[in-house]
C-alpha cells in the first residue's frame, strides 16, 4: 500500500472549478470501493501566507465546509485510466471529487496554497482522509 499520509500537489486557476483525483486505499491496503464507503464529504481551506511556517493555520472556505459527497458519483469500484490519469500508472485513480463553485468560490486568491480534505468514513473501520494542497494562479 502507498504512503497513508501524502499531499498531493497541484495548482488550480483563479476564480475556476477544481477536479482532483486520487488512488485510495482502505486500512486492509485494498483499494476502496462504494460497498467500503458508508459516506464522504469536502472541506476547502484557505492556508497561511506561508504556510511551512503556520502548518496549523488554515480557514475553511465559505461554502465548501463538510459538503456532502454522492459516494456512486465520485467513488469507482474499479481504477479509472483516462485522459485524466494519463499514464500516471496502470491502476487509475479510484475517488474524482470536482469542486462545485456556482454558489460558492472555492479559488479566489491567486498566489495563495488551499487545502482540499475529503474524509471517508468507511462502512467499518477506521475514517480515511485524503488531501490535496494545490496553489491558487
Amino acid at each position: 500500500m502507498p504512503d497513508a499520509a501524502v499531499d498531493v500537489l497541484g495548482s488550480v486557476f483563479k476564480e475556476s472549478t477544481g477536479t482532483f483525483l486520487w488512488q485510495v486505499y482502505g486500512w486492509d491496503g485494498t483499494l476502496i470501493n462504494q460497498a467500503s464507503v458508508a459516506s464522504l464529504s469536502y472541506t476547502v481551506y484557505l492556508l497561511a501566507d506561508d504556510p511551512e511556517a503556520q502548518p496549523d493555520t488554515r480557514t475553511a472556505v465559505d461554502g465548501h465546509e463538510d459538503v456532502a459527497l454522492d459516494k456512486t458519483a465520485v467513488v469507482f469500484d474499479a481504477g479509472q485510466v483516462d485522459a485524466l490519469w494519463d499514464e500516471l500508472d496502470a491502476v487509475g485513480y479510484n475517488l474524482r471529487v470536482t469542486i462545485d463553485r456556482s454558489a460558492n468560490e472555492a479559488f479566489a486568491i491567486a498566489g495563495r496554497y488551499y487545502l482540499v480534505e475529503v474524509r471517508l468514513v468507511m462502512a467499518s473501520g477506521q475514517d480515511v482522509v485524503v488531501r490535496s494542497t494545490p496553489k491558487c494562479r
